[in-house]
């Protein structure tokens, strides 16, 4: 069974830790970079399954990375997952949440259940 390639964007050392552990105990190989620029970079390699994308990162903002990704990849393989803990306005959620796969708020999502929902996920 192939194990399914995780980017992980998320600056928080902790959560990228967190999932880290979580994704590896269930069979998932998971690369996680702190930076948009580093994620847009890795994330073009189109070598990625799924990617979780944090809204709030260095140097690129999530939102800015999705665009790009959507823009100049229109064959992306990756399911794009944006995740947050901040309440975005209402219009800058909505435009993530139309070029992303899903849209998970951090702090209402264990990393069991981050699995669980990234296992029910249609690669």
């Amino acid at each position: 069974n192939q194990k399914r390639k995780v980017l992980c964007i998320e600056d928080e050392q902790f959560i990228g830790e967190l999932y880290t552990r979580a994704l590896t105990k269930s069979n998932y190989e998971i690369t996680v970079v702190a930076s948009g620029k580093e994620g847009l970079e890795k994330a073009r390699s189109n070598t990625y399954d799924i990617i979780l994308l944090d809204l709030m990162v260095p140097d690129l903002l999530g939102v800015d990375v999705l665009s790009d990704l959507r823009q100049s990849m229109p064959n992306l393989r990756a399911k794009v997952i944006v995740t947050t803990n901040l309440e975005q306005g209402k219009p800058a959620r909505e435009k993530a949440e139309q070029q992303a796969d899903g849209y998970i708020i951090k702090a209402e999502v264990t990393p069991r259940q981050l699995v669980e929902y990234l296992d029910t996920l249609k690669i």
